[in-house]
């Protein structure tokens, strides 16, 4: 009711991105109301680019404009390992580490009854035909160290027990409770190193 019905909208919609309150969306709404024409109608453009370009890797899972995306398909990658996290953002705080030179494998969420996702409602099983398939050794679970991702490490390592595979899981140098987008690459190089058998 303070708003032209336009801003009011703006903000609406702003206000349904994750971590965006009232506040911040208003804020928002005013920055851009105030850039340049130029500027908004760039930033519309890569937001409707993005959408329409990206997709998910038909091996790994992974956001990408190309499939199977860069680092499925970097041959220098060592594809007995296998690494699972949640989300594509963790892929790109996994690779800041500089540590990991395995493949991935992005769940696209992780399981919690509260929220009514099932394991049928991520990638696990496309993760048992990987392993199936391949010459995979080592599966490392690098899920959020939270009560679903560790909920989520449990039923997976349960799945792949009756594989020839080793199972590891990153060590807790993470918070708990924490994100892994969020911890610096330090944390995550060290969680990495210190991975154990579950």
């Amino acid at each position: 009711m303070f708003y032209a019905e336009p801003v009011g909208r703006l903000i609406d919609e702003l206000r349904k991105l994750p971590g965006i309150g009232l506040k911040t969306a208003q804020r928002l709404a005013f920055h851009v109301l105030s850039m340049p024409a130029e500027e908004v109608r760039k930033l519309s453009d890569a937001l409707v680019d993005a959408k329409e370009k990206i997709r998910r890797c038909c091996v790994c899972g992974n956001f990408t404009d190309v499939d199977p995306c860069r680092l499925c398909a970097d041959a220098s990658r060592d594809r007995s390992t296998i690494c699972v996290v949640e989300r594509p953002e963790d892929v790109i705080a996994m690779e800041r580490t500089r540590e990991f030179r395995g493949v991935y494998h992005v769940l696209g969420g992780a399981i919690s009854p509260m929220e009514g996702i099932g394991p049928g409602d991520i990638r696990l099983g496309e993760l048992l035909d990987r392993v199936r398939s391949g010459d995979i050794v080592e599966v490392i679970i690098a899920t959020d160290p939270n009560i679903e991702g560790e909920a989520t490490a449990i039923y997976t390592s349960k799945l792949l027990k009756s594989l020839d595979v080793r199972v590891t899981r990153i060590a807790h140098g993470l918070p708990v409770g924490g994100d892994l987008e969020y911890a610096d690459e330090v944390t995550l190089a060290r969680a990495l190193e210190g991975r154990h058998r579950i």
